[in-house]
């Protein structure tokens, strides 16, 4: 019991909801890490494959779980010799000032200082409203 009294000991309750702008920004945010890795990866010329675990059932019947790799399209595209990166939510294009929904970066190292940037701005809740409108027209699409 020694040990046990050395810590502090305090009565927790786990929150039931999250807020959902922290949610979504947090959503956000694991995605750009996912494209920052990717980009990392093509830079040094390896290949980036997370895995996910998914349940199937087998050839005999039976529930198994399996590891698969994860599908990632990447938001960037070559245009002439700059690359021009999309920020996404789901499949929706954010919208970064009103009238831009791109950034322009000169090469591979500029793409990863962008979605650094980005990473950084989704973190400060700078693009909470532009999310919370494409996040408005996802569920819309739902309701259909």
């Amino acid at each position: 019991m020694a040990t046990l009294s050395s810590l502090k000991l305090v009565a927790a309750k786990k929150p039931t909801s999250q807020n959902p702008v922290h949610h979504r920004r947090k959503k956000l945010s694991l995605k750009v890490l996912e494209q920052l890795a990717l980009a990392k990866a093509l830079k040094s010329g390896e290949t980036y494959s997370p895995t996910r675990t998914k349940m199937i059932t087998n050839a005999d019947g039976e529930r198994v779980q399996v590891t698969q790799p994860k599908r990632i399209k990447q938001w960037w595209f070559v245009d002439g010799n700059k690359v021009l990166l999309q920020v996404r939510y789901g499949a929706k294009v954010l919208s970064l000032n009103g009238k831009s929904n791109a950034i322009e970066c000169a090469n591979a190292e500029g793409l990863i200082t962008a979605l650094t940037t980005v990473n950084e701005i989704v973190l400060a809740g700078e693009l909470d409203d532009q999310i919370s409108a494409v996040s408005g027209q996802i569920r819309g699409a739902f309701g259909k």
